[in-house]
C-alpha cells in the first residue's frame, strides 16, 4: 500500500518569558510508516542552524517517553524510529497526536513539537458475534424494530464502517440512523408479515462496509425464529440516564439502574437487560443485572484516562421484542496524583558573578489531576540568593535574585518543593545541587604593607635577597599570584638594573653587585593583580614564551630581567635585560624598541666610555711593555756584536741566578765559581772539574781551547741570560 506523508507544517514561534526561546510546531504523517522515514525537517522549520543542534545537544523529550520519533541531530530531521500503530496509540480516538518537546542547552531552549498520526485503512470492519438470534412473533406488525449489533472498526473517519448491507431483504430492511458521535445505529425493520406456518426460521447475512481504498467488509449470520404473537415491546421509562461516579471506586459499586416496562403478560412480559457496546471497553469495567437493570462496577475507574461514559443499554422480552437507551456517566476527580516535577535544563555550575535573574534551572510541573486538585504551587528553601518564577503553562524558572559569593559559600543544595490544592493535599520534591564557580573578586594581599632588607656589599649578582608572600582569597587559576616589579629609578637609572623579582615565588634577587660606599639604601615596589605574568622563560633552555593571551591590561613595553644560574657551589649566576614591545605591525615595533632603549641610554654610555677608557689603557702599557723589551734585546745584541770585533779582554758575565754568596739567591747553599775564559772564547769550550771542597767550582788550568776534549759548546754571547750548564 502506497502512504504518502502530508506536507502541511504549522509553524508558531514567539519569545518565552523566561529568557528561553519557546516556539511549536506540527506535522501530519500517516500511521503505518516505514522505519527512518522522515518527519520533517525541524531545523528549517524552527529556522534553526544544524550546528545549533549539536552544540546545544538537542533531545527530545515526552513525559510519556514515546520513542516512536527520534531525532537527528546532524541532518536536522525528524524520523520515524518505530512503526507506529495508530489503533494502538489511539484507540478510537480520531485526533491521534505524538506531543514532545525538543530541549536545546547553553542557552536554554525549547520547542514544542506535535506530530499528527493519520489513519490509512488497514483493519476491516467485524462484528463481536459471528451470529444473533431473534424469536420474532408472528403477530409481529410491520415496522416492527429489531437492534441489531453494530460492527466495529479500529480505523476512524472514512476508513471506519461506512455502510450495512442485509439479504435477503423479503420480509426485513435495514434501517440506519447516524448518531452525534460518530456512529451508526442499525436496527432490522420488519416490512412483510411473518408467517410461522410458512417458515418457522429465517436466516439473514449483515454485512458492514467501510469507507476506505480498498473498501473492507466483515459479516455476521442472523437467525430468526418465529414464533407465536408477542404484541408489546418492552419500554424504557426514560431515553438516557445519567449517573456519577467518583475515580477509583471499588467493584460492586453501584453506578445506576435503569427501568423498562412490556404490556403483555406472563412470558412474553419478562425483561432482560444487556449492554451493546462493542468500540470500546466499557464492558471491561461495567456491568448490568439483567434481570434488574443495577448498572455497577467491574473493573477500575480513572478519571485521568477517561472522564465520561456513555454506554448503550438494550431490553428484550422472550418474543424477542427490544427496546434500547443510554446511561452517561461523568467521573468525579479525586486527589490522587502527586505533582510531577520535570527538570527540562538545568546548570550544574553558576559563576559568581552571574548577574541577577540568572536563569538557572528550567522545571516543568505536570498535576493529572483537575481542578484544585491539580492547582500547583512550588517554593524553595530560605535564606539562599535564589528564587522561583513562573509562567503560563506549569513553567518554573530557577533564577538567582541576590549577588553571589564563592569565599562565602561555594555550593547550594537547592530543594524545590511542588504541592498541590487537594485535600488531603500531596507533594513532590527535587533537590538541585549548585556548584558557585569562582570570579577574581579579591585582589592580592601581602602580610605586610612594607618590608626591610638587608644586603652586604660586593655580592654576587643574582643572589637572593629576600622573599615576598602575598595571599588571595579567590580559587585555583584566580588565587594564583604573579609578583610584578613596578617601574621606578634609582639614582636616575631604573630599579630594575639593581633588583629582579621571580613573578612565580616572589623571591627578589639582586642584579649587580652592590657598593656600600656608593649607595647604602634604595627603595622600590612590589606589585601582586591575580593575572598570570605575560611571560615565562624555560627552565633549561631558556625560551621566553607568552602563558597567555595578551589583552588590553597589558603594558605596551615590557622589560624582563633573566637570571641564570649554575649548580656549584656556591652558586654562580648572570642577567640579562630583554625588552618586548607589544604592537600590531612591525614598523610600531621598532618605534618602541627605541622608545625603550632611551631609558637605559645613559647607563650603557657610561659603561660604554668606562670599558673604551680602560682598553686604552691595557693596550698602552702592553705596547709600552713590548717596545721596552725589544729595545733590551737589541741594544744587548749590539754590545755582543762590539765585543766580539775588539782585542779587550772580555769581561765574564755572572748571570744572577748563577753567583750567589750570600745564600739568598734560587740555589739553597754557598757555592764559588771560577770562570777563564780567553779572548776566543766564544770557539773555545768550558770544563768544570771538582775541586778538593764540595763547595768550590774550579776550571782545568791546563786546557785549551783546541786540544781539550769539549764539556759542551755553548755561545754565551748569543744567549746572555741562559743558565750555565755545569757539571758539579
Amino acid at each position: 500500500m502506497e502512504r504518502t506523508m502530508n506536507g502541511q507544517v504549522l509553524l508558531f514561534v514567539s519569545l518565552f518569558a523566561l529568557d528561553a526561546v519557546y516556539g511549536q510546531v506540527s506535522y501530519s504523517i500517516p500511521e503505518e510508516m516505514s522505519r527512518g522515514s522522515s518527519v520533517g525537517n525541524i531545523a528549517q522549520d524552527l529556522g534553526l542552524e544544524i550546528q545549533r543542534l549539536i552544540s546545544g545537544k538537542a533531545k527530545i523529550y515526552s513525559r510519556n517517553n514515546e520513542e516512536c520519533i527520534e531525532l537527528s541531530r546532524e541532518k536536522g530531521v525528524l524520523l520515524v524510529k518505530e512503526r507506529i500503530d495508530r489503533e494502538a496509540l489511539c484507540a478510537h480516538t480520531a485526533l491521534c497526536a505524538l506531543h514532545f518537546r525538543i530541549i536545546l542547552e547553553s542557552p536554554i531552549e525549547f520547542y514544542s513539537v506535535t506530530v499528527q498520526v493519520t489513519d490509512i485503512n488497514d483493519n476491516a470492519p467485524s462484528f463481536e458475534k459471528n451470529e444473533m438470534q431473534f424469536k420474532i412473533s408472528e403477530s409481529a406488525t410491520i415496522g416492527a424494530k429489531f437492534v441489531l449489533e453494530r460492527a466495529a472498526d479500529l480505523d476512524v473517519g472514512i476508513n471506519g464502517v461506512h455502510n450495512y448491507e442485509l439479504k435477503p431483504a423479503d420480509h426485513f430492511a435495514l434501517k440506519r440512523q447516524n448518531n452525534a458521535d460518530g456512529n451508526i445505529n442499525v436496527e432490522m425493520v420488519l416490512q412483510k408479515p411473518l408467517d410461522r406456518e410458512k417458515a418457522e426460521h429465517l436466516s439473514l447475512v449483515l454485512t458492514a462496509v467501510d469507507g476506505g481504498e480498498p473498501r473492507m467488509s466483515g459479516t455476521m449470520l442472523i437467525h430468526v425464529t418465529v414464533l407465536d404473537a408477542n404484541d408489546n415491546a418492552p419500554v424504557f421509562t426514560q431515553h438516557a440516564y445519567k449517573a456519577i461516579v467518583t475515580e477509583n471506586s471499588p467493584a460492586g459499586t453501584l453506578v445506576a439502574t435503569v427501568s423498562a416496562s412490556d404490556e403483555d403478560g406472563d412470558l412474553n412480559s419478562k425483561i432482560s437487560y444487556s449492554i451493546t457496546n462493542t468500540q470500546d471497553n466499557v464492558r471491561n469495567i461495567f456491568d448490568i443485572n439483567k434481570d434488574n437493570g443495577q448498572v455497577s462496577l467491574i473493573g477500575n475507574i480513572d478519571y485521568e484516562k477517561s472522564r465520561h461514559f456513555q454506554i448503550h443499554l438494550l431490553a428484550s422480552d422472550d418474543g424477542g421484542l427490544t427496546d434500547s437507551c443510554k446511561l452517561i456517566i461523568d467521573v468525579l476527580d479525586e486527589n490522587d496524583n502527586r505533582p510531577e516535577i520535570n527538570i527540562m535544563s538545568k546548570s550544574n555550575v553558576i559563576s559568581e558573578g552571574a548577574e541577577i535573574n540568572t536563569v538557572v534551572t528550567v522545571i516543568s510541573i505536570e498535576d493529572l489531576d483537575s481542578g484544585d486538585n491539580g492547582m500547583v504551587k512550588c517554593f524553595i528553601n530560605e535564606n539562599i540568593p535564589f528564587t522561583l518564577k513562573t509562567s503560563e503553562n506549569n513553567f518554573y524558572s530557577l533564577v538567582t535574585d541576590n549577588d553571589l559569593d564563592r569565599e562565602r559559600s561555594s555550593q547550594y543544595n537547592i530543594t524545590v518543593t511542588c504541592s498541590d490544592e487537594g485535600v488531603p493535599s500531596l507533594s513532590s520534591s527535587v533537590t538541585l545541587t549548585l556548584l558557585i564557580s569562582d570570579v577574581n573578586d579579591n585582589a592580592p594581599v601581602f602580610e605586610r604593607s612594607s618590608y626591610e632588607a638587608y644586603v652586604v656589599e660586593n655580592n654576587t649578582p643574582g643572589v637572593s635577597i629576600f622573599t615576598l608572600k602575598a595571599s588571595d582569597a579567590d580559587w585555583n587559576q584566580n588565587a594564583r599570584l604573579s609578583y610584578i616589579l613596578e617601574d621606578s629609578s634609582v639614582n636616575g637609572v631604573p630599579v630594575s638594573s639593581y633588583v629582579s623579582v621571580s613573578a612565580e615565588s616572589g623571591v627578589i634577587h639582586a642584579v649587580r653587585s652592590f657598593d656600600y660606599e656608593q649607595l647604602k639604601e634604595f627603595h622600590f615596589r612590589v606589585r601582586a593583580p591575580t593575572d598570570r605574568a605575560l611571560f615565562e622563560v624555560g627552565l633549561h633552555n631558556g625560551e621566553i614564551r607568552t602563558v597567555r593571551q595578551v589583552n588590553d591590561k597589558d603594558a605596551v613595553k615590557q622589560r624582563l630581567t633573566v637570571v641564570v644560574e649554575d649548580n656549584g657551589r656556591p652558586s654562580r649566576s648572570a642577567t640579562v635585560i630583554v625588552n618586548v614591545a607589544v604592537a600590531d605591525s612591525f614598523p610600531p615595533v621598532l618605534s618602541e624598541f627605541t622608545d625603550l632603549s632611551m631609558h637605559d641610554k645613559e647607563y650603557n654610555d657610561q659603561l660604554t666610555f668606562y670599558l673604551v677608557l680602560a682598553l686604552a689603557v691595557v693596550s698602552f702599557l702592553f705596547i709600552t711593555c713590548l717596545l721596552l723589551i725589544i729595545s733590551v734585546k737589541v741594544y744587548r745584541w749590539r754590545q755582543s756584536r762590539v765585543l766580539y770585533h775588539s782585542n779587550l779582554p772580555v769581561i765574564p758575565y755572572y748571570p744572577p741566578r748563577y753567583s750567589d754568596t750570600l745564600g739568598t739567591g734560587t740555589l739553597p747553599h754557598v757555592y764559588n765559581y771560577e770562570v777563564c775564559r780567553t779572548t776566543d772564547s766564544r770557539k773555545s769550550d768550558c770544563k768544570l772539574d771538582r775541586a778538593a771542597s764540595h763547595n768550590v767550582l774550579v776550571m782545568d788550568p791546563g786546557s785549551t781551547g783546541t786540544t781539550q776534549k769539549p764539556f759542551r759548546e755553548k755561545n754565551i754571547l748569543d744567549e746572555p741570560d741562559s743558565p750555565l750548564e755545569v757539571s758539579l
